[in-house]
């Protein structure tokens, strides 16, 4: 097979947080989206974060939170709270990974 078949344009995702800690803080699954693939400079960006970035590691998020259509959810002053937060980023990255 050669390397140009596997090329394609991004797609929008649902991702769900429908774990067991969620659905009884809030009642149901909380959903998200982000592109199936990250241009390379943000996949490197997000490989190489650590705990010492954290300030680095949520511009890096802001960029793969999204709603329905693609706009990222967390810009101003917008955050999540820290539990959804630390869930999104283990899912991105998680399905990143594959």
């Amino acid at each position: 097979m050669k390397l140009s078949a596997l090329t394609a344009k991004p797609v929008l995702v649902q991702i769900v947080l429908d774990d067991e800690t969620t659905i009884a803080e809030y009642g149901e699954s909380v959903d998200f989206w982000t592109w199936d693939r990250q241009p390379m400079d943000v996949f490197m960006k997000l490989a190489s974060a650590t705990q010492d970035n954290t300030s680095g590691i949520i511009e890096i998020v802001k960029t793969l939170v999204l709603d329905e259509k693609g706009v990222e959810i967390l810009k101003d002053e917008n955050m999540l709270p820290t539990s959804i937060l630390m869930k999104a980023i283990s899912k991105v990255t998680e399905m990143l990974g594959k």
